[in-house]
């Protein structure tokens, strides 16, 4: 299997319905976009891929969006989809990458090291003439995983308000600049406008061509430098809900840089809650 966290649209050609890869398409859409991630994918999607519901694989006892789920949730849930501890998953998403990251890093998470993310997504696949499919895919065979969690790739409201006094972590957040500045309205209604004190601002649309693949390791190296990451002090990767920071840490894997945790509450519990400090 590739070497990268990346693979090639040639190469998932190449390999598509080769025993043991299984595809998933995995995209969110902001409750600003009037679109359904599940919807569009019936529409249209890469052949034998099958759709991986970040709010289905997540914790249904909080009120937060698509929180980690227990590992116990997460292995029946791979169990459902077909997954085995002897699967190459490849995750992508509809916009070219937004969401399919969060998909990567669940597996990497839990232990699944197994994984990939389609560089460009759909918008390549489809831009390039490849073939699509519509409608639901054909029911999984049910598999068997076993789950590795790996509790220090994750933060969660507690670390970050501890951080605040030790600076010990560098938080980078992943959402637009206006938003971090407080210059722009959150997505989410009642979410307060700014940025968690302390931390830096890596817009991950800055990571990405125009035709939404990945930058190149040594431009990825470069931005994330400007950034204040350099592979000194570890790192924190927060967006509005978890999902895109994991592009931050799948551009600090790339560039060879440790890849650090993800705050999974991320603006949506910071900004949320009244007793966590917002700077502007």
């Amino acid at each position: 299997m590739p070497p990268s966290p990346l693979v090639s649209t040639a190469w998932l050609a190449d390999h598509l319905g080769d025993p043991g890869i299984v595809v998933f398409d995995t995209t969110k859409y902001l409750p600003n976009e009037p679109k359904d991630g599940l919807g569009e994918f019936r529409a249209a999607h890469i052949p034998g891929a099958r759709f991986f519901d970040i709010d289905d694989v997540a914790d249904p006892e909080t009120d937060l969006p698509h929180m980690v789920p227990t590992p116990g949730r997460f292995a029946a849930k791979m169990a459902a989809l077909g997954v085995s501890n002897a699967s190459f998953c490849v995750f992508y998403d509809q916009k070219g990458l937004s969401s399919a990251a969060r998909g990567w890093w669940m597996m990497g998470l839990f232990g699944h090291d197994a994984a990939a993310i389609l560089d460009g997504g759909l918008p390549k696949w489809r831009a390039e003439g490849r073939p699509t499919a519509e409608g639901d895919p054909a029911p999984a065979t049910p598999a068997t995983f076993r789950p590795d969690w790996r509790p220090t790739r994750v933060r969660g409201v507690g670390d970050i308000l501890a951080n605040l006094a030790t600076g010990a972590e560098l938080v980078l957040d992943a959402r637009a600049a206006a938003r971090f500045r407080a210059q722009a309205p959150e997505p989410r209604a009642g979410m307060r406008a700014g940025h968690i004190p302390g931390s830096a601002n890596l817009p991950y649309t800055e990571l990405l061509a125009p035709d939404q693949t990945l930058l190149p390791p040594d431009q990825l190296r470069a931005r994330l430098a400007a950034a204040g990451v350099d592979g000194s002090r570890p790192v924190v990767t927060s967006c509005g809900t978890g999902v895109t920071a994991t592009i931050l840490t799948l551009a600090m894997t790339l560039a060879g840089l440790p890849a650090g945790a993800v705050y999974d509450g991320s603006w949506t519990e910071w900004g949320g809650r009244p007793d966590t400090p917002v700077e502007t």
